[in-house]
């Protein structure tokens, strides 16, 4: 069975290993990824961008839907879309709608 202080001592000599390889790793991969935006003429906004609009992956969070409903009473609106309010509750929606 291996000591303490031998144990110590490949656990530094493997943290170094793990060291130079994760360096020559790194190197490789930011090789790679500088000719991939090389090739393609890419820019750091087309690689580091967050905005769904651009790749075109869903709908953009917080996006306005027009009103398609208005209680003429109380002034209040609804989408038509999620549920239904309470002003709405069996009455006939066509009376409700807004022109567009």
């Amino acid at each position: 069975m291996s000591s303490y202080k031998e144990l110590l001592a490949q656990k530094a000599a493997l943290e170094q290993k793990i060291a130079q390889a994760r360096a020559t790793e790194v190197a490789a991969a930011v090789s790679a990824v500088k000719q991939l935006v090389a090739d393609f003429g890419l820019t750091a906004e087309d690689v580091f961008s967050t905005s769904s609009k651009k790749s075109g992956v869903g709908a953009v969070k917080g996006s306005k839907v027009a009103v398609k409903y208005k209680n003429p009473e109380t002034g209040e609106t609804w989408t038509g879309r999620g549920k239904a309010p309470r002003w709405l509750d069996g009455k006939d929606r066509a009376q409700y709608l807004i022109a567009q």
